[in-house]
């Protein structure tokens, strides 16, 4: 069913002296308008917005598709007046508002707008240009767009609150972000990732002040929504950079494309980098041609045993790069008895190589991947080991070695966890006597189980103290220790540490009296490090094969990095 476009015949040249005429960009809105008409009526509207309505064009377009009343605001006297007679021209309800974006309406329709339209000025102009216009409430303020067209558009943005949102569901509005703004974001004791108000889940991950949510009434996959997530902040690294705001606003359009693309009925779909940059580019407005080409080399893509990789890829220097990074989590008794120890693993690799290469990677010979399979005393055991989809493990079981065909740039080539015979990089050893109600004195140790031809860098030792600690000295054979009062611990740094060596730290706290005095709760220790070519775990590569039908020559790097932040604790 079509939907004739409003009359405007009432509106003289005069009137467009004063007033935007309806152009090419209008109708390409009533268009889309149109095209989406069963959706919008099927969301059942109780307040639409348009905010800048010129000659009511739009609001008197929306009043007759969703057969309700149409609101508008503008700051210019005459486009009020235009739009109230366009919708009388048109018989449709209209109430117009003269007053900048939403200001004069703000406490009644808060949260409360269903559907908000905009046909904002995106021409770039100067700022003062803008400020001009708007000062003036002239024709002039319907163009002037400010830097990159997006000043107007951004001070509409910061208004709103909620920078990008898609709906999925029929059973959800648009005002449950008000819901977790509220919950969530307003309540500083909310911590935890997933929240579950009455029947509505929220699953939420936080960057650079950015809140990226997604709200279900299902018993939904926890991990797959967080799982989803991450992959589209990584999609929005690739395209633009850094997820933050201003990244967000100036990228709003290809945001709800890339959306569109990686999501059908809030279902994830293809969500692989390469692929989606072939078909969604921000570059400018391409020939004919090389659509089709694109479009012969998506179906390639789309198609064909290798999704993640175009075959057409060259570079001058072929080379590929693995890190092997693990995170060491360790709880320690104050008597030195190993609570809990385990490590997560990651395998990244950085593939730069031409064409279609294959590549073979080979682990220990002597590695275990099933808990019912022991493969003796030496033998490294892994736990939820998970491959990249490009792996191929054919010749697993055989030569412990995997073949894949890698795609271009970084990616996450296997990640897995160990909770067997993890090897613990530093040993802590503290001894802290209260020696009575007005002093603690503090010996600590620290003793490094690697090589000596290794070290361990950015050591960071975070030693707890007394609330009513008043007077603290410290003394350090290595490093530099001072006390923290704000954070109440004694913070122990030490650059670089070698392998075989071991460190001290003594000193003592004087202690305030108190009418209170309650038990100290002791915290534990906390320790950061790094150390480059080691494996808590004892995985290692023992080889890296690239093989294309060129014949290239490869550079091949590997590197290994074991790490502990805020989850390496000895208690005391």
């Amino acid at each position: 069913m079509g939907f004739p476009t409003p009359r405007l015949n009432h509106l003289t040249s005069h009137d467009y002296e004063h007033i935007y005429e309806p152009s090419e960009d209008t109708f390409i809105l009533l268009d889309a308008l149109e095209r989406d008409a069963s959706e919008l009526q099927a969301l059942k509207p109780t307040i639409c917005l348009e905010i800048g309505s010129g000659s009511g064009c739009v609001t008197a377009f929306v009043a007759s598709v969703l057969g309700t009343v149409a609101t508008s605001t503008d700051i210019n006297d005459y486009a009020v007046k235009a739009t109230l007679s366009t919708g009388r021209q048109n018989q449709v309800e209209i109430s117009s508002v003269r007053t900048s974006f939403t200001e004069g309406l703000s406490r009644r329709i808060k949260g409360n707008v269903d559907l908000l339209l905009f046909n904002p000025p995106y021409v770039s102009t100067t700022g003062s240009e803008v400020e001009e216009a708007q000062d003036k409430q002239s024709l002039s303020g319907s163009w002037a767009g400010g830097r990159d067209g997006m000043h107007v558009t951004n001070q509409l943005l910061a208004q709103v609150g909620v920078l990008i949102s898609r709906l999925y569901r029929t059973d959800l509005k648009r005002s449950i972000a008000d819901v977790f703004r509220i919950q969530v974001i307003s309540n500083s004791d909310v911590r935890s990732p997933i929240i579950t108000l009455g029947s509505t889940s929220f699953f939420h991950v936080r960057v650079n002040n950015v809140y990226i949510m997604a709200v279900t009434k299902n018993n939904a996959n926890a991990a797959l929504v967080f799982e989803f997530i991450y992959k589209f902040m990584n999609i929005g690294r690739s395209y633009f950079g850094k997820v933050d705001e201003e990244s967000v606003r100036n990228n709003f359009v290809l945001i709800y494309e890339l959306i569109d693309e990686i999501l059908d009925f809030g279902f994830p779909q293809n969500s692989e980098i390469d692929t989606l940059k072939m078909y969604i580019t921000t570059e400018g407005v391409k020939s004919e041609q090389a659509v089709r080409d694109d479009s012969s080399k998506i179906t390639i893509q789309a198609t064909g045993s290798t999704s993640w990789r175009r075959n057409d890829i060259k570079y001058k220097k072929n080379e590929a790069f693995v890190d092997v990074v693990e995170s060491v989590n360790l709880l320690m008794s104050s008597k030195g008895t190993v609570l809990r120890a385990d490590v997560d693993g990651h395998v990244m690799m950085r593939a730069y190589l031409s064409g279609t290469p294959e590549c073979k990677f080979g682990l220990n010979d002597k590695l275990v991947l099933d808990k019912n399979d022991h493969g003796g005393d030496d033998a490294v055991e892994l736990d939820d080991c998970q491959f990249h989809q490009c792996v191929r493990l054919g010749k697993f079981d055989a030569d412990r070695s995997i073949t894949f065909v890698p795609p271009d740039g970084e990616f996450e080539l296997m990640k897995y966890r160990s909770t067997r015979d993890v090897n613990l990089p530093l040993k802590v050893i503290p001894t802290i006597v209260e020696q009575s109600k007005s002093k603690v004195e503090y010996t600590v140790s620290l003793r490094t189980n690697f090589n000596i031809k290794l070290s361990a860098t950015e050591v960071a030792l975070r030693i707890p103290t007394p609330l009513n600690a008043t007077q603290i000295e410290v003394k350090a054979t290595q490093g530099k220790a001072k006390y923290v009062p704000a954070e109440n611990v004694i913070l122990w740094k030490i650059p670089r540490m070698q392998g075989g060596s071991e460190a001290t730290l003594t000193g003592f706290a004087e202690l305030t009296a108190t009418t209170n005095r309650q038990a100290w709760a002791r915290p534990p220790i906390d320790v950061d490090f790094q150390v480059l070519m080691l494996t808590a775990s004892g995985l290692s590569v023992r080889f890296l094969k690239v093989f294309e039908k060129s014949n290239y020559h490869s550079v091949k790097w590997v590197r290994y990095l074991t790490k502990a932040s805020g989850t390496y604790q000895v208690r005391i």
